[in-house]
């Protein structure tokens, strides 16, 4: 891809360096941001660079947060008894959208995936562990997607807890092998949750 002036080909450059943006649809973008208002790219830079500044996780389970508490985990109504194991923000967006789940989350920040590099030591698998040692919490649901690499950080992590009094569940099958949650429907999604079954089970069936 020729370009006219070297500050429109950086600008495509780095906006193709997102995921699912080609150079094409990088470029398409860029063009459209030359268009706009400056105030109107003012405002994306600045919402951009406060993201990555401002940003918090919430202290007790990784989510990403304006405070040093997620609106979840502060909120009272919610049953702190049963978490939810997700992979990232947007699996617990799209539970939420499900509206059938009412106890906590602990967000791993990824999954298991040595040909990726990715070990135990680099997601939030201890700060969970420890969650359960302190007692509280009766049931851990693992809400990863049904791929080899969330199978293998399931299996891993429900070998970390054994010994301690807690019951592991796993999402049903609802969502197909190989799919990631966020983009499962919420009908699917909701009743995966809802029918739950035992850790065991699901090993089993594996």
């Amino acid at each position: 891809m020729e370009f006219s002036s070297k500050l429109l080909e950086n600008a495509v450059y780095e906006m193709s360096q997102l995921p699912g943006i080609g150079k094409r649809t990088a470029l398409r973008l860029v063009l459209h941001l030359l268009k706009q208002p400056e105030e109107r790219t003012e405002h994306l830079t600045n919402a951009l660079m406060k993201l990555k500044s401002e940003v918090n996780f919430c202290k007790k389970c990784h989510n990403i947060s304006d405070t040093e508490l997620c609106e979840i985990c502060a909120n009272p109504k919610r049953d702190e008894t049963l978490v939810c194991v997700v992979e990232d923000i947007r699996d617990v967006m799209a539970i939420e959208n499900t509206s059938q789940y009412n106890g906590l989350y602990h967000v791993l920040g990824g999954k298991i995936s040595p040909m990726e590099g990715v070990g135990p030591q680099d997601l939030n698998i201890v700060s969970l562990i420890n969650k359960v040692r302190e007692g509280g919490v009766k049931e851990l649901i693992f809400a990863l997607s049904s791929t080899m690499e969330g199978d293998t950080t399931n299996f891993y992590i429900y070998r970390q807890l054994e010994g301690l009094e807690v019951t592991t569940s796993t999402i049903a099958r609802g969502i197909s092998v190989g799919d990631e949650l966020e983009y499962a429907d919420e009908v699917t999604l909701g009743r995966s949750i809802l029918n739950r079954v035992p850790f065991e089970s699901s090993m089993k069936a594996n």
